[in-house]
Protein backbone atom coordinates (compact mmCIF):
# COMPACT_ATOMS: atom_id res chain seq x y z
CA UNK A 1 0.00 0.00 0.00
CA UNK A 2 2.27 3.06 1.37
CA UNK A 3 6.31 1.22 2.00
CA UNK A 4 6.73 -1.94 1.00
CA UNK A 5 10.03 -2.81 2.81
CA UNK A 6 8.81 -4.81 5.63
CA UNK A 7 5.55 -6.19 7.07
CA UNK A 8 6.01 -4.85 9.86
CA UNK A 9 6.62 -1.36 8.00
CA UNK A 10 3.59 -1.80 6.33
CA UNK A 11 1.68 -2.61 9.73
CA UNK A 12 2.72 0.51 11.22
CA UNK A 13 2.69 3.14 8.55
CA UNK A 14 -1.58 1.98 8.52
CA UNK A 15 -1.52 1.93 11.93
CA UNK A 16 -0.73 5.59 12.00
CA UNK A 17 -2.54 6.70 9.48
CA UNK A 18 -5.47 5.36 10.90
CA UNK A 19 -4.53 6.82 14.09
CA UNK A 20 -4.03 9.99 11.89
CA UNK A 21 -7.80 9.80 10.88
CA UNK A 22 -9.07 8.91 13.86
CA UNK A 23 -7.34 11.88 16.04
CA UNK A 24 -9.16 13.70 13.02
CA UNK A 25 -12.31 12.96 13.01
CA UNK A 26 -12.46 13.41 16.52
CA UNK A 27 -11.06 17.24 16.79
CA UNK A 28 -11.32 18.66 13.08
CA UNK A 29 -7.64 20.04 13.69
CA UNK A 30 -4.50 18.79 12.10
CA UNK A 31 -2.71 16.15 14.29
CA UNK A 32 1.14 16.65 15.03
CA UNK A 33 3.51 13.43 15.57
CA UNK A 34 3.51 14.10 18.97
CA UNK A 35 -0.58 13.49 19.29
CA UNK A 36 0.19 10.61 17.55
CA UNK A 37 2.49 9.19 19.67
CA UNK A 38 0.74 9.43 22.73
CA UNK A 39 -2.29 7.14 20.84
CA UNK A 40 -0.10 4.48 19.83
CA UNK A 41 0.12 1.36 21.42
CA UNK A 42 3.92 0.37 19.99
CA UNK A 43 6.55 3.23 22.04
CA UNK A 44 7.85 5.19 18.82
CA UNK A 45 9.37 9.07 19.39
CA UNK A 46 7.99 11.49 17.71
CA UNK A 47 10.45 12.01 15.35
CA UNK A 48 10.11 8.72 14.10
CA UNK A 49 6.16 9.19 13.84
CA UNK A 50 7.12 12.38 12.02
CA UNK A 51 9.24 10.80 9.52
CA UNK A 52 6.60 8.30 8.78
CA UNK A 53 3.76 11.04 8.19
CA UNK A 54 6.24 12.68 5.79
CA UNK A 55 6.42 9.53 3.76
CA UNK A 56 2.48 9.36 3.63
CA UNK A 57 2.18 12.70 2.48
CA UNK A 58 4.50 12.23 -0.14
CA UNK A 59 2.30 9.19 -1.12
CA UNK A 60 -1.02 11.40 -1.50
CA UNK A 61 -2.41 10.04 2.15
CA UNK A 62 -1.88 13.22 4.28
CA UNK A 63 -1.45 16.81 3.51
CA UNK A 64 -0.28 19.95 5.69
CA UNK A 65 -2.70 23.16 5.51
CA UNK A 66 0.52 25.34 6.57
CA UNK A 67 3.99 24.86 7.00
CA UNK A 68 3.89 25.14 10.88
CA UNK A 69 0.84 22.89 11.52
CA UNK A 70 0.11 19.56 11.75
CA UNK A 71 -1.44 17.17 8.66
CA UNK A 72 -4.83 16.37 7.93
CA UNK A 73 -6.20 13.00 6.09
CA UNK A 74 -6.53 13.17 2.32
CA UNK A 75 -9.69 11.31 0.56
CA UNK A 76 -7.28 8.67 -0.34
CA UNK A 77 -6.35 8.45 3.75
CA UNK A 78 -10.53 8.36 4.25
CA UNK A 79 -10.62 5.22 1.59
CA UNK A 80 -8.00 3.47 3.38
CA UNK A 81 -9.22 3.96 6.44
CA UNK A 82 -13.14 2.78 5.41
CA UNK A 83 -11.66 -0.21 3.92
CA UNK A 84 -9.48 -1.07 7.08
CA UNK A 85 -12.55 -0.43 9.92
CA UNK A 86 -15.19 -2.00 7.13
CA UNK A 87 -14.37 -5.41 8.13
CA UNK A 88 -13.78 -5.43 11.95
CA UNK A 89 -16.93 -2.68 13.28
CA UNK A 90 -19.56 -3.84 15.15
CA UNK A 91 -22.12 -2.07 16.07
CA UNK A 92 -21.95 -1.53 20.05
CA UNK A 93 -25.54 -3.07 22.24
CA UNK A 94 -26.80 0.63 22.72
CA UNK A 95 -26.65 1.61 19.13
CA UNK A 96 -28.17 -1.85 18.16
CA UNK A 97 -31.00 -1.27 20.50
CA UNK A 98 -32.21 2.11 19.65
CA UNK A 99 -32.38 1.56 16.25
CA UNK A 100 -34.49 -1.68 16.47
CA UNK A 101 -37.00 0.14 19.05
CA UNK A 102 -37.26 3.48 16.69
CA UNK A 103 -37.71 1.09 13.79
CA UNK A 104 -40.34 -1.76 15.54
CA UNK A 105 -41.93 1.68 16.52
CA UNK A 106 -43.07 2.87 12.93
CA UNK A 107 -46.65 2.25 11.44
CA UNK A 108 -47.58 1.77 8.04
CA UNK A 109 -44.52 1.96 4.95
CA UNK A 110 -44.09 5.36 4.45
CA UNK A 111 -43.23 5.59 8.95
CA UNK A 112 -40.75 2.91 8.36
CA UNK A 113 -38.77 4.47 5.32
CA UNK A 114 -39.30 7.77 7.79
CA UNK A 115 -37.90 6.55 10.98
CA UNK A 116 -35.25 4.78 8.73
CA UNK A 117 -33.67 8.17 7.14
CA UNK A 118 -34.08 10.04 10.82
CA UNK A 119 -32.17 7.47 12.59
CA UNK A 120 -29.53 6.59 9.94
CA UNK A 121 -29.37 10.98 10.11
CA UNK A 122 -29.16 11.13 13.65
CA UNK A 123 -25.99 8.43 13.88
CA UNK A 124 -24.26 9.71 11.57
CA UNK A 125 -24.96 13.35 11.58
CA UNK A 126 -25.10 13.71 8.36
CA UNK A 127 -28.39 13.07 5.78
CA UNK A 128 -30.22 9.97 5.99
CA UNK A 129 -31.44 8.75 3.02
CA UNK A 130 -34.06 6.51 1.60
CA UNK A 131 -34.14 5.38 -1.63
CA UNK A 132 -37.40 3.68 -3.50
CA UNK A 133 -37.19 1.50 -6.55
CA UNK A 134 -38.77 2.74 -9.61
CA UNK A 135 -42.12 1.32 -9.70
CA UNK A 136 -41.47 -0.78 -12.69
CA UNK A 137 -39.08 -2.70 -10.33
CA UNK A 138 -41.24 -2.29 -6.89
CA UNK A 139 -42.35 -5.95 -5.38
CA UNK A 140 -46.25 -6.37 -6.39
CA UNK A 141 -48.33 -7.61 -4.24
CA UNK A 142 -51.87 -5.99 -5.58
CA UNK A 143 -52.37 -4.03 -8.90
CA UNK A 144 -55.26 -2.55 -10.49
CA UNK A 145 -55.92 -0.26 -13.06
CA UNK A 146 -58.58 2.53 -13.63
CA UNK A 147 -59.85 3.51 -16.47
CA UNK A 148 -59.56 7.18 -17.16
CA UNK A 149 -60.35 9.68 -19.96
CA UNK A 150 -58.24 10.35 -23.43
CA UNK A 151 -56.93 6.74 -23.71
CA UNK A 152 -55.12 7.28 -20.43
CA UNK A 153 -55.20 4.25 -17.69
CA UNK A 154 -54.62 4.57 -13.99
CA UNK A 155 -51.83 1.67 -12.60
CA UNK A 156 -52.36 1.30 -9.07
CA UNK A 157 -49.68 -0.65 -7.47
CA UNK A 158 -49.89 -2.12 -3.90
CA UNK A 159 -46.14 -3.46 -2.48
CA UNK A 160 -45.46 -4.59 0.93
CA UNK A 161 -46.81 -2.76 3.61
CA UNK A 162 -49.33 -1.27 1.92
CA UNK A 163 -46.84 1.13 0.15
CA UNK A 164 -48.74 2.40 -2.54
CA UNK A 165 -47.58 3.97 -6.08
CA UNK A 166 -49.15 5.27 -8.59
CA UNK A 167 -48.50 6.16 -12.29
CA UNK A 168 -50.92 7.40 -15.55
CA UNK A 169 -50.16 5.18 -18.86
CA UNK A 170 -50.92 6.88 -22.23
CA UNK A 171 -51.93 3.62 -24.49
CA UNK A 172 -52.62 3.51 -28.02
CA UNK A 173 -56.02 1.92 -27.61
CA UNK A 174 -59.43 2.25 -25.95
CA UNK A 175 -59.53 0.28 -22.59
CA UNK A 176 -63.01 -0.59 -21.02
CA UNK A 177 -63.18 -1.12 -17.26
CA UNK A 178 -64.16 -4.59 -17.47
CA UNK A 179 -61.52 -5.44 -19.66
CA UNK A 180 -58.95 -4.01 -17.27
CA UNK A 181 -60.65 -5.33 -14.23
CA UNK A 182 -60.22 -8.79 -15.82
CA UNK A 183 -56.42 -8.17 -16.31
CA UNK A 184 -55.65 -6.77 -12.85
CA UNK A 185 -57.41 -9.96 -11.66
CA UNK A 186 -55.47 -12.39 -13.70
CA UNK A 187 -51.94 -10.48 -12.92
CA UNK A 188 -52.57 -10.81 -9.01
CA UNK A 189 -53.97 -14.28 -9.06
CA UNK A 190 -50.46 -15.10 -11.07
CA UNK A 191 -48.03 -12.60 -10.30
CA UNK A 192 -48.27 -11.28 -6.46
CA UNK A 193 -45.08 -10.95 -5.12
CA UNK A 194 -43.48 -9.93 -8.87
CA UNK A 195 -41.82 -6.60 -9.83
CA UNK A 196 -43.69 -5.38 -12.96
CA UNK A 197 -40.46 -5.75 -14.70
CA UNK A 198 -40.50 -9.88 -14.14
CA UNK A 199 -44.02 -9.86 -15.19
CA UNK A 200 -43.55 -8.48 -18.02
CA UNK A 201 -40.56 -10.97 -18.86
CA UNK A 202 -42.52 -14.00 -17.61
CA UNK A 203 -45.23 -12.75 -20.42
CA UNK A 204 -43.00 -12.37 -23.46
CA UNK A 205 -41.71 -15.74 -22.79
CA UNK A 206 -45.11 -17.01 -22.24
CA UNK A 207 -45.82 -15.45 -25.64
CA UNK A 208 -43.05 -16.68 -27.59
CA UNK A 209 -43.26 -20.46 -26.19
CA UNK A 210 -47.01 -20.68 -26.85
CA UNK A 211 -48.58 -18.02 -28.81
CA UNK A 212 -52.11 -19.63 -29.64
CA UNK A 213 -52.88 -20.71 -25.96
CA UNK A 214 -52.71 -17.49 -24.67
CA UNK A 215 -55.58 -15.00 -25.31
CA UNK A 216 -56.51 -11.15 -25.65
CA UNK A 217 -55.81 -11.23 -21.48
CA UNK A 218 -51.83 -11.83 -21.67
CA UNK A 219 -51.70 -9.06 -24.69
CA UNK A 220 -53.39 -6.35 -22.80
CA UNK A 221 -51.46 -7.35 -19.53
CA UNK A 222 -47.98 -6.90 -21.90
CA UNK A 223 -49.54 -3.26 -22.74
CA UNK A 224 -50.37 -2.28 -19.20
CA UNK A 225 -46.36 -3.64 -18.32
CA UNK A 226 -45.10 -1.31 -21.03
CA UNK A 227 -41.71 -0.15 -20.85
CA UNK A 228 -42.75 3.34 -20.81
CA UNK A 229 -43.89 2.17 -16.90
CA UNK A 230 -41.32 -0.06 -16.87
CA UNK A 231 -38.31 2.42 -17.73
CA UNK A 232 -39.71 5.67 -15.72
CA UNK A 233 -37.52 7.24 -13.33
CA UNK A 234 -39.85 10.11 -12.37
CA UNK A 235 -41.75 7.81 -9.96
CA UNK A 236 -38.40 7.16 -7.88
CA UNK A 237 -39.31 8.37 -4.58
CA UNK A 238 -36.36 10.12 -2.64
CA UNK A 239 -36.92 10.47 1.53
CA UNK A 240 -33.78 12.68 2.76
CA UNK A 241 -34.02 13.36 6.71
CA UNK A 242 -31.20 15.74 8.68
CA UNK A 243 -30.75 18.72 6.41
CA UNK A 244 -30.81 20.95 9.40
CA UNK A 245 -27.73 19.33 11.49
CA UNK A 246 -25.82 18.58 8.44
CA UNK A 247 -25.93 22.55 7.60
CA UNK A 248 -24.49 23.20 11.41
CA UNK A 249 -21.18 20.89 10.39
CA UNK A 250 -18.38 23.38 10.30
CA UNK A 251 -17.98 21.69 6.41
CA UNK A 252 -20.17 23.37 5.55
CA UNK A 253 -20.57 26.56 7.00
CA UNK A 254 -20.00 28.25 3.71
CA UNK A 255 -23.64 29.49 2.21
CA UNK A 256 -22.56 28.67 -1.36
CA UNK A 257 -21.08 25.20 -0.22
CA UNK A 258 -24.00 24.04 1.60
CA UNK A 259 -26.47 25.64 -1.35
CA UNK A 260 -24.89 23.59 -4.06
CA UNK A 261 -25.50 20.06 -2.35
CA UNK A 262 -29.35 21.06 -1.24
CA UNK A 263 -29.04 21.29 -5.42
CA UNK A 264 -27.69 18.17 -5.58
CA UNK A 265 -30.01 16.86 -3.13
CA UNK A 266 -33.34 18.05 -5.25
CA UNK A 267 -32.00 17.00 -8.69
CA UNK A 268 -32.23 13.33 -7.03
CA UNK A 269 -31.24 11.57 -9.97
CA UNK A 270 -27.05 12.20 -9.25
CA UNK A 271 -27.59 11.15 -5.90
CA UNK A 272 -30.10 8.16 -6.68
CA UNK A 273 -27.25 6.73 -9.44
CA UNK A 274 -24.33 6.97 -6.30
CA UNK A 275 -26.88 5.37 -3.82
CA UNK A 276 -27.53 2.08 -5.94
CA UNK A 277 -23.69 1.56 -6.63
CA UNK A 278 -24.43 -0.35 -3.50
CA UNK A 279 -26.43 -2.85 -5.36
CA UNK A 280 -23.50 -4.05 -7.99
CA UNK A 281 -21.49 -4.02 -5.20
CA UNK A 282 -19.55 -7.30 -3.55
CA UNK A 283 -19.59 -5.26 -0.44
CA UNK A 284 -22.64 -5.91 1.97
CA UNK A 285 -21.62 -1.95 2.41
CA UNK A 286 -20.39 0.13 -0.11
CA UNK A 287 -18.13 3.48 0.97
CA UNK A 288 -17.44 6.12 -1.18
CA UNK A 289 -15.17 8.73 -0.53
CA UNK A 290 -14.94 11.82 -2.57
CA UNK A 291 -18.55 13.07 -4.22
CA UNK A 292 -17.35 15.46 -7.43
CA UNK A 293 -20.03 13.38 -8.97
CA UNK A 294 -22.94 15.33 -7.20
CA UNK A 295 -20.93 18.79 -5.81
CA UNK A 296 -18.07 21.11 -7.16
CA UNK A 297 -16.35 20.67 -3.94
CA UNK A 298 -17.10 16.92 -2.82
CA UNK A 299 -13.94 15.88 -2.09
CA UNK A 300 -15.12 16.60 1.32
CA UNK A 301 -17.99 13.93 1.10
CA UNK A 302 -18.50 10.72 1.78
CA UNK A 303 -21.25 8.55 0.87
CA UNK A 304 -21.87 4.78 2.84
CA UNK A 305 -25.05 3.05 1.51
CA UNK A 306 -26.56 -0.95 1.25
CA UNK A 307 -29.63 -2.22 -0.19
CA UNK A 308 -32.69 -3.58 1.07
CA UNK A 309 -34.86 -6.25 0.07
CA UNK A 310 -38.54 -7.47 -0.19
CA UNK A 311 -38.91 -11.28 -0.70
CA UNK A 312 -35.39 -11.52 -1.31
CA UNK A 313 -35.46 -8.85 -4.18
CA UNK A 314 -33.50 -5.85 -4.33
CA UNK A 315 -35.85 -3.12 -3.86
CA UNK A 316 -34.08 0.13 -3.33
CA UNK A 317 -31.33 1.27 -1.39
CA UNK A 318 -30.63 3.50 1.55
CA UNK A 319 -27.43 5.23 3.29
CA UNK A 320 -25.52 8.49 4.96
CA UNK A 321 -24.75 11.53 3.13
CA UNK A 322 -22.08 13.24 5.12
CA UNK A 323 -18.82 14.70 5.43
CA UNK A 324 -15.11 12.84 5.07
CA UNK A 325 -14.48 13.69 9.01
CA UNK A 326 -17.34 11.27 10.15
CA UNK A 327 -17.59 8.33 12.63
CA UNK A 328 -17.21 5.34 9.68
CA UNK A 329 -17.38 2.47 12.46
CA UNK A 330 -20.68 3.81 13.68
CA UNK A 331 -22.31 4.88 10.39
CA UNK A 332 -21.37 1.45 8.52
CA UNK A 333 -22.32 -0.86 11.35
CA UNK A 334 -26.13 1.32 11.49
CA UNK A 335 -26.18 1.48 7.49
CA UNK A 336 -25.87 -2.73 7.25
CA UNK A 337 -28.27 -3.21 10.75
CA UNK A 338 -31.24 -0.56 9.36
CA UNK A 339 -31.10 -2.08 5.74
CA UNK A 340 -31.68 -5.58 7.87
CA UNK A 341 -34.22 -4.35 9.50
CA UNK A 342 -36.22 -2.58 6.67
CA UNK A 343 -35.98 -5.80 4.66
CA UNK A 344 -37.44 -7.65 7.69
CA UNK A 345 -39.77 -5.64 7.82
CA UNK A 346 -40.96 -5.34 4.64
CA UNK A 347 -40.61 -9.21 3.95
CA UNK A 348 -43.01 -9.65 7.50
CA UNK A 349 -45.81 -6.94 6.24
CA UNK A 350 -45.69 -8.75 2.06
Amino acid sequence: MIMRDTDTQERRNREILADVVRAYIETGEPISSRAISKRLMEQLSPATIRNVMVDLEEAGYLSQPHTSAGRVPTAAAYRIFAQMVASQARLTPEDEQWIRNEMAAARGPEEIAERAGRVLARISRGLGIVVAPPIGKAVVEHLRFVLLPDLRVLAIVIGPGGATRDKVLHTQRRFAQEELDRTSDYLNRHYSGWTLAAIREDLLAKLAKDHERYDDLTATALTLCDPQLLADTSTRQVLVEGTAQMAATPEFSGQGQFQELLFAIEEKHKLVALLNNCIDSPEPVLVQIGLGEIATDGSNLALISAPYTAHDQVQGSLGVLGPTRMQYERAITAVAYVARLYSETLDRSG
